[in-house]
């Protein structure tokens, strides 16, 4: 029995740092759970499917609120309501018989790492999260203490709308100088692994260590790789690959030391997922993982992961050692390259560029890709999208903190940045056709080679960038965008609608941008 009395709560039963085989067995008895065919937990998260970012609040407090970047992503919530929401979410804790609690760690680097606590009402929630999160060991679990940040999840219990702040019945509250975190409303797993990840966005830059939405795997050498990119770019299936160690799939810090990641397992979309095409994320999928939101058949159990008659978002959480090259401790070097993925559907953006310091951090910045017809309602032409830092969804402070410890990391470590498009190439959506995955694959292995730092290179016109004229299984025919149009004049004009865009966007960034990273930035005579 864990004492939970400091947060208010005095229940019969808390279960802590259950194993995954009791989790399940309670999974099974109280929450209408199912195993699937493969040993995996079949979980429900009810009516939210997904993250409800416009239901996020961050406390104001005098502390944090000048350094806090607020907006449309970071919506100011005053303590008051704040207390409210935790009043609440403890009165609903406290009816319950049963709580389960996860003790564990953030991060694999010691010296970085932050003490979390789990306190939830659901088995599927404490699963997920001993997924996530880096299992202690026995000594480690005798002497937690009292955590650095404690998340109170009380999910299946609404929010009041009426109170100051507070949008709808899904409520999800992060106090930085309490370091707490209230969930209401919502089911939804991910919601505790992004708070995590949006403190740690809070804590690193302090210490000079930059947190980072990113994948990461590692050579037979020693040599680390990251991969930033936004949904659709192809950053989960190039980064898992079987000749390198996977280090992390989304979340990871960059210090002195190297890099780490945050995570102790991965959370990956299920939505079409096939043995031939993701062969380490389906063979991961066995007892210990969770399968959310999924159907299956009543009789065999075996998951069908073509419907999404209950969500697009079905997802599966597993540790990081249900991978087989999964490197363990999830620990690298410094990053001999950093690799920004984007799919221009416009067909402007060469297949492969190499990146300046300074374009880095504008493309970092920017975090651009293009959304096509068919991918969502109402889309008709391709629509450009951009995050800031690949995550602007976590981001805390301003992007620009972000870009410049990039920056300063890539010149002490001498890092190589690269622009790499999966997107459109022959002209844009619906003229040309998008890059072949082959070729991009062999543009990624030769990156990893370190076979583009030595060829010939050109410079774009518009965006100024060092563009690789050979790479080894590539037809160097596609290397150079304006090459591949039929009608360099129709290139031209789709380059200087995208260039509008990219400035558009940027203008945002502008007063706080440096000189520098403005200079780097696209533009068209």
């Amino acid at each position: 029995m864990l004492d939970l009395s400091q947060y208010g709560i005095d229940v019969d039963e808390v279960v802590r740092n259950a194993a995954p085989a009791r989790l399940y067995e309670d999974a099974l008895a109280y929450e209408n759970a199912a195993i699937a065919s493969s040993g995996a937990l079949i979980s429900y998260s009810g009516e939210k499917t997904g993250r409800t970012p416009k239901d996020k609040r961050i406390v104001r407090n005098p502390e944090s609120k000048d350094d806090v970047w607020w907006g449309d992503i970071n919506i100011p919530f005053e303590p008051q309501s704040f207390d409210i929401n935790r009043r609440r979410a403890l009165d609903y804790l406290n009816t319950l018989d049963r709580l389960y609690v996860i003790d564990a760690f953030a991060g694999w680097d010691r010296e970085y790492d932050l003490s979390v606590r789990i306190v939830t009402s659901r088995a599927y929630h404490a699963l997920f999260m001993h997924n996530m999160l880096r299992c202690p060991t026995d000594e480690e679990l005798e002497n937690f203490g009292e955590p650095d940040f404690t998340i109170l999840n009380a999910g299946q219990f609404p929010a009041n709308p009426h109170t100051e702040g507070v949008s709808s019945e899904a409520s999800v509250n992060l106090n930085l100088e309490e370091r707490e975190m209230v969930i209401l409303g919502t089911e939804y797993a991910g919601e505790m692994k992004k708070g995590i990840f949006t403190l740690m966005h809070w804590l690193m830059p302090d210490r000079d260590v930059l947190s980072m939405h990113c994948s990461c795997n590692e050579g037979d050498e020693g040599d680390v790789s990251l991969f930033f990119g936004l949904s659709g770019t192809g950053k989960t299936t190039l980064s898992s690959d079987p000749n390198r160690k996977l280090i992390g799939d989304d979340e990871h810090c960059w210090t002195d030391n190297g890099v780490f990641n945050i995570e102790g397992g991965c959370y990956a979309k299920t939505i079409d997922l096939s043995e031939e095409e993701e062969p380490l994320i389906y063979n991961a999928i066995d007892f210990g993982a969770i399968l959310e939101n999924v159907e299956y058949d009543e009789g065999t159990r075996e998951v069908d992961y073509t419907d999404d008659s209950i969500t697009q978002n079905t997802r599966t959480s597993y540790p990081i050692d249900h991978i087989d090259n999964a490197k363990i401790p999830c620990v690298g070097d410094h990053p001999d390259n950093i690799i920004f993925l984007t799919c221009d559907a416009f067909g402007i953006l060469p297949p492969v560029a190499k990146l300046s310091p300074e374009q880095a951090m504008y493309h970092f910045i920017s975090g651009y890709t293009a959304k096509v017809a068919g991918t969502e309602v109402g889309i008709t032409e391709p629509e450009a999208t951009f995050s800031a830092g690949f995550g602007a969804a976590f981001l805390v402070r301003h992007p620009t903190a972000y870009a410049e410890i990039l920056a300063d990391k890539i010149r002490e470590h001498g890092s190589n940045a690269w622009l790499v498009s999966t997107g459109w190439t022959g002209g844009k959506y619906g003229d040309g056709h998008r890059i072949d995955l082959p070729h991009t694959r062999a543009i990624i292995d030769a990156i990893h080679d370190g076979d583009l730092l030595e060829v010939e290179t050109t410079t774009d016109d518009s965006f100024g960038l060092e563009i690789p004229l050979e790479c080894p299984n590539v037809p160097s025919e596609i290397l150079t965008p304006w090459e591949t149009w039929d009608d360099r004049s129709a290139y031209d004009e789709q380059a200087r609608q995208l260039v509008g865009l990219f400035q558009e966007n940027f203008a945002e960034y502008e007063e706080v941008a440096s000189q520098s990273t403005l200079e780097a930035g696209p533009s068209v005579e």
